[in-house]
């Protein structure tokens, strides 16, 4: 009774267009829902929204529709959710570079991703993986780093897009190593992973889910992981850490909406969220395309990005990476 009679009395506290929200949430989710992913399809945004949705459909009943809006290093994606209706039908999957690395490399950004969207929760960690083509001599981040100093400016290195993990990666390499290589952004995982086997581009950090089934097939080259110790996904692959120490990048995916998105609807949508990641068959393929599922509150999400942030902006000015 007392729940009841407090939710009444915020509910009348409220004005019309308040009370509308908390009624469309009440009654959440009657249509599609859309998880706009800011990268092309075949990334491991997308391969990690698309490992979701499904388990996510089944527990709203109502269809998850994964829509790809590439561009701007998740810049594009981001801003289309904050400008949109906080009814819980439009969804951003965002990751580190969109949230947490963007907002100090670019300097005209029209929006806050802290300030003008909704956490809903964690999705998931993925482990990036330093790689080469299969053609490429290199066995070892000590051959890699000899190649770029022998060859300034020469070396290339891709990325999903400006901002993200494999951009600031490359960018933190060249400051512990004192090299100089050229960034080359694309527009999501997939589009840099075609370039890469092809050999237009000399190395990456790439996400796990997108790298894996090509080391596998032998047509890229594993040379180290970007974490403190050496990761159980990729056995004995060395860490960077251990040529060039402290060297770490960690990658991670995460489920918001528009600013002032009903509580109604965010804790509807995280308690889904946190069932699909719990879901045994989900925790093996995320597993199997090298992700760990990392459920959490709301709340949890805010601080993590505001300690991302934080953590980002001075190695983002110390690197001297730009958007380009």
């Amino acid at each position: 009774m007392i729940q009841r009679r407090s939710m009444l009395g915020a509910l009348a506290g409220m004005p019309l267009a308040g009370r509308a929200l908390a009624q469309s949430g009440d009654a959440w989710p009657s249509r599609p829902i859309r998880i706009v992913v800011g990268f092309a399809a075949g990334g491991a945004t997308d391969i990690t929204t698309r490992t979701i949705a499904p388990k996510l459909q089944s527990l709203l009943g109502q269809p998850i529709i994964v829509e790809n809006r590439p561009g701007g290093g998740g810049n594009l994606a981001t801003e289309l959710v904050v400008r949109a209706a906080p009814d819980g039908y439009t969804l951003l999957m965002g990751t580190i570079g969109a949230l947490a690395i963007n907002p100090t490399l670019f300097g005209n950004l029209t929006f806050d991703p802290r300030a003008d969207l909704t956490p809903i929760g964690m999705a998931g960690d993925i482990l990036n993986i330093l790689v080469v083509p299969a053609d490429r001599p290199w066995r070892s981040v000590s051959d890699l780093i000899a190649a770029a100093r022998a060859q300034p400016d020469t070396l290339t290195y891709g990325s999903s897009g400006i901002g993200g993990a494999g951009h600031l990666a490359g960018a933190l390499l060249d400051r512990e190593a004192g090299i100089r290589t050229i960034h080359v952004p694309y527009r999501g995982g997939g589009p840099m992973m075609t370039d890469l086997i092809s050999g237009k581009v000399d190395f990456a950090f790439s996400t796990a889910p997108t790298a894996l089934p090509q080391i596998e097939g032998g047509r890229l080259r594993a040379i180290a992981v970007p974490t403190a110790q050496r990761s159980p996904i990729t056995g004995t692959l060395p860490a960077i850490s251990e040529t060039l120490p402290a060297f770490e990048v960690a990658n991670w995916y995460a489920l918001l909406g528009p600013k002032n998105l009903p509580v109604t609807i965010v804790a509807r949508m995280g308690s889904a969220l946190q069932s699909a990641l719990r879901d045994p068959e989900i925790v093996a393929q995320m597993a199997r395309q090298g992700t760990e599922p990392r459920p959490g509150a709301p709340e949890e999400l805010a601080r993590f990005i505001r300690e991302e942030t934080e953590k980002w902006a001075p190695i983002v000015r110390a690197t001297g990476a730009t958007p380009n």
